[in-house]
Order: C-alpha cells, then structure tokens, then sequence
C-alpha cells in the first residue's frame, strides 16, 4: 500500500484525492469503492459531491473526411 502526504489539513482535499487515486488505480467506480471500503453507490455520490469528472474525458474522435 501507498502513502502520501497531504499538503493541509483540508478534509475536502484530501477526499477529493483519494477519490481520484481510487479511480485511477482501479479503473472503475466498483472497483474504487472496493478500495475505499464504502458501496458503489457511495462512491457515485462522492463522485458527484466532489465535481469529480468519470468517466474520464479522453481526447475527442476523430472524424473521417
């Protein structure tokens, strides 16, 4: 298991983070509530009350002439 550390005592901020860290190592919203320890749908609402963009945005299609 990781560390890190948290640049203040923001309790927003450091939700947010591992949050977002959750995710990321995950991959998906299950996943990461696996992580957390908290259901899926405690991790959507999270998601939601943090303005967390998921999925995450990847660079737009290309379109064919």
């Amino acid at each position: 298991m990781s560390q890190f550390i948290l640049d203040d005592f923001n309790l927003e901020a450091a939700e947010r983070r591992l949050c977002n860290e959750a995710l990321n190592r995950a991959g998906n919203i299950v996943g990461a509530a696996q992580l957390l320890g908290i259901t899926r749908h405690a991790m959507k609402r999270r998601i939601i009350k943090l303005r967390i963009e998921w999925p995450r945005r990847t660079a737009p299609p290309t379109t064919l002439p």
